[in-house]
């Protein structure tokens, strides 16, 4: 079975609001999405099928913008790998 993989723009990636936006046209989220921390986790635990990956590109930068919201998103998406056999987050 082939791995979907999504793609998030770190350099875009400079606001929670920006993090949002990309992680929505990447996973092709509804547009009733909620936009927060539990919202998503949700949506990867239980929406999109596997397997499948997010690879979030140029980390760094976001990291650097993002400060506090990176370490709780980078916090859930690894909550999540861990939960999910079929899902993996790679940080570039």
């Amino acid at each position: 079975m082939s791995v979907t993989k999504y793609v998030l723009n770190g350099r875009a990636i400079q606001s929670l609001n920006d993090f949002y936006d990309e992680i929505v046209q990447a996973l092709s989220l509804p547009e009733h999405f909620g936009r927060n921390l539990d919202a998503l986790a949700d949506i990867l635990t239980t929406d999109i099928k596997g397997p499948f990956e997010i690879v979030w590109e140029s980390s760094s930068g976001s990291k650097k913008a993002l400060k506090k919201d990176y370490s709780k998103i980078a916090s859930l998406l690894k909550r999540v790998a861990k939960q999910r056999d079929d899902f993996k987050v790679i940080f570039l």
